[in-house]
């Protein structure tokens, strides 16, 4: 009996996120910074399909920008696959079918679901029955934003995002996100960042030794109230990431002038994320932003983290 008789393919969508606050701690002895985060998982997906092969291997395709994207071992999501088989004893292997609509390097933890993706469909396709626990184990050994995409709805993060506790969320947030073919090295974004710190260290306010998320995006999410976390969005990246990418700054300007509550940058950037206050609102955002140019899309979350779909 071949594998492919033996083991059906399986496949797993998993979501892009946006940090609706992100409080970055100084620079670790370990070259890491202490972060503080709440993650929000919205509708934009990716999907992995995992069919059995006698290998590893993987194909990528996708409606966003694919260059740079590799198909080898420096995948997170084919060492996602290589780290649960050698977790679990597995002796087979996998190929994995990658079909992106998160941007690629933009701030909103693609390649996190990748990762994500493939050690659910993985684990399914081979029968191995790991624990969500288990899994969350084996995310966070691939990078601080896999467990979340595991997880997805939303969650607060500490440490490198990556020690998640679920945050409770009532009703829908709609964004309009403006993405960009160039992505931003999120490494270089740190590094400007604490130049950025150091340039203007008599102008900011003290950091803390232990971020924090204010309890004012707590508040916010749990009443479901728009409105309110638009005044309580924050990322400390944000200074970094616009210093790296001066255009962005004129569309987070015009997407606040033409009805957004606020606008943000996604992560490390350069996707810049818009909180409406209904999805009325967003689609006319998103209808004037794309006249205007823009290549935006309109998204809800929170949703659900990565899962085995028909």
């Amino acid at each position: 009996m071949s594998l492919a008789e033996t083991f059906a393919p399986v496949r797993v969508r998993a979501p892009g996120k946006i940090n609706v606050f992100l409080e970055v701690g100084y620079l670790q002895d370990d070259g890491y910074h202490e972060l503080a985060t709440a993650f929000q998982a919205v509708s934009l997906f990716e999907d992995v399909v995992a069919s059995p092969a006698e290998g590893f291997s993987m194909a990528v395709t996708g409606s966003v920008a694919l260059d740079g994207v590799p198909v080898d071992d420096r995948n997170l999501a084919l060492r996602a696959a290589r780290l649960l088989a050698a977790e679990t004893g597995y002796e087979g292997g996998v190929h994995l079918d990658v079909h992106k609509q998160v941007p690629v390097a933009g701030g909103m933890g693609g390649g996190s679901a990748d990762a994500a993706a493939a050690l659910v469909a993985c684990d399914a396709l081979w029968e191995t029955g790991l624990s969500s626990t288990d899994l969350q184990r084996l995310a966070a050994r691939l990078g601080a934003d896999v467990p979340f995409a595991l997880m997805g709805g939303t969650a607060i993060g500490a440490g490198r995002g990556d020690r998640l506790s679920p945050a409770l969320a009532r009703g829908r947030f709609d964004w309009v996100l403006v993405v960009s073919d160039e992505g931003v090295s999120t490494p270089a974004v740190y590094g400007e960042l604490d130049r950025h710190r150091e340039r203007h260290r008599v102008d900011i306010g003290p950091i803390r030794d232990v971020p924090e998320v204010d309890a004012d995006v707590l508040h916010a999410l749990r009443a479901g109230d728009a409105r309110m976390l638009a005044s309580s969005l924050r990322n400390d990246l944000q200074a970094a990431t616009l210093h790296l990418r001066p255009d962005l700054a004129p569309v987070l300007e015009q997407g606040e002038e033409w009805g957004a509550l606020a606008g943000i940058v996604s992560g490390s950037g350069p996707t810049l994320a818009f909180l409406c206050g209904s999805p009325q609102e967003a689609l006319d955002l998103q209808t004037r932003l794309s006249g205007a140019g823009h290549e935006a899309l309109h998204v809800h979350g929170p949703v659900p983290g990565a899962r085995v779909v028909p």
